[in-house]
């Protein structure tokens, strides 16, 4: 990073008052009288109506719309484990697109635990003051647990966003960018390379939408996640197929697909030369991907190249998908984020990336022309329509699968 670049970013971050996000009122605060009901005496009557209904707590306080981003900085952005404190600025952050692209009032939640236990148990102890839980930032395998336990015990949506949300927005790409290609879900040979959190849940969502388990080829540090390996941990043991390859050359070989979710420059050129014809490469390592993108359209001028960054065509970016995904879950009260409902994120993000552009959306790119093709698999942030599409396909898909506690909005476009 440049050093007017580093400068701006600080700055940013501390200007005009530190941090990014501020509480504001919503009722009236101006008189005697609107102080006596805001706190005491008048406070006591939803106090008396919450202890004898919990669900009351949906009426009368903004717990329905108040979703908790929550860390314990053990592996923030591609930084690693730098611990919770230092994880604020990223928390803040994910707590501010929230606000900005549905409404959804968030606060960020930094653990400092000595255990997955810990977090676990400080998370259950405080999760009744929220609506929803967005995990965010922690390390594999440990992430797996943690939401698997809040998710059994909590009685609102927990959502681990480095595995679902990259997954969601990963699926809905690679089908589209596949489908361009003239290949399908159902018949492309995949290469993984990383073995983490997000590998695991876009490789687990890819299968869900129609990938063969056999055609996938997942890769960790020591090499192909294979039957003989008797060194790998129950989640990368899900992975494990019996094959004679070994290594990334030798994988590579004639594949689809190569999804990267590890490192920067680990795939070379003279791999990428070796995959089938009209490949697709997602390079999603931030800030540096697995190829550098002029380096792959140099060397196959046939590839469909995504990366998970904003300067290049084909970001494959979660702000896609948790702020519409966490809007449809509240808007219905759902218990929890199902198969079900990310498919049905999945195929929204997908089929508005087919639509016609609207205007402003072109004009926040400076007039670019976007249409569906090759440089644009996926829709852009900023456009409009994710909120109703996606948070609509969510809801609907909530109540069709039984998890919702509130009917669909009447008012809500139709899914």
């Amino acid at each position: 990073m440049s050093d007017t670049l580093k400068k701006a970013a600080l700055d940013y971050h501390a200007f005009p008052v530190p941090g990014k996000l501020s509480i504001e009122l919503t009722t009236s605060a101006e008189t005697q009288e609107d102080l006596s009901l805001a706190y005491s005496p008048g406070v006591a009557e939803p106090v008396r109506e919450i202890a004898r209904d919990p669900e009351l707590a949906y009426r009368y306080t903004g717990k329905g719309n108040l979703v908790a981003v929550i860390t314990d900085g053990s592996a923030i952005l591609g930084l690693g484990n730098l611990g919770p404190l230092a994880s604020k600025p990223v928390m803040e952050g994910k707590s501010l697109l929230f606000k900005r692209f549905a409404n959804i009032n968030s606060v960020d939640v930094e653990v400092n635990s000595a255990s997955p236990q810990a977090f676990i148990d400080t998370v259950l102890s405080i999760s009744d003051t929220y609506g929803g839980i967005n995990l965010e930032d922690i390390k594999a395998p440990e992430c797996f647990e943690i939401e698997a336990e809040l998710i059994r015990q909590c009685n609102i949506p927990v959502f681990h966003d480095d595995q679902h949300g990259t997954a969601i927005v990963t699926t809905a790409g690679m089908i589209n960018a596949l489908e361009i290609q003239g290949k399908t879900l159902a018949d492309a040979k995949f290469v993984c390379l990383g073995a983490g959190a997000a590998a695991s849940a876009c490789c687990k969502l890819m299968i869900s939408a129609g990938a063969r388990p056999e055609n996938i080829i997942m890769l960790d540090s020591r090499g192909v996640i294979q039957t003989e390996r008797t060194d790998l941990n129950k989640y990368k043991a899900e992975f494990a197929i019996e094959t004679k390859a070994r290594t990334l050359d030798d994988a590579i070989v004639g594949a689809d697909a190569f999804l990267g979710v590890s490192g920067p420059n680990l795939l070379s050129a003279e791999q990428l030369a070796k995959m089938a014809p009209k490949p697709v490469v997602f390079a999603c390592s931030n800030p540096d991907p697995e190829i550098d993108p002029e380096l792959a359209r140099a060397t196959r001028s046939d590839l469909i190249m995504a990366t998970g960054r904003s300067d290049y065509p084909n970001q494959v970016n979660n702000v896609l998908c948790f702020p519409f995904l966490f809007r449809g879950t509240l808007d219905v009260r759902a218990k929890e984020i199902n198969s079900e409902m990310k498919l049905a994120a999945v195929e929204a993000i997908r089929a508005l990336a087919k639509l016609e552009v609207p205007e402003e959306v072109k004009a926040a790119y400076g007039g670019a022309d976007f249409s569906f093709g090759t440089e644009y698999i996926l829709p852009k942030p900023t456009d409009p329509r994710l909120l109703g599409n996606v948070a609509a396909a969510v809801a609907k898909a909530a109540v069709d699968s039984g998890v919702a506690t509130e009917p669909y909005p009447a008012d809500y476009p139709l899914a």
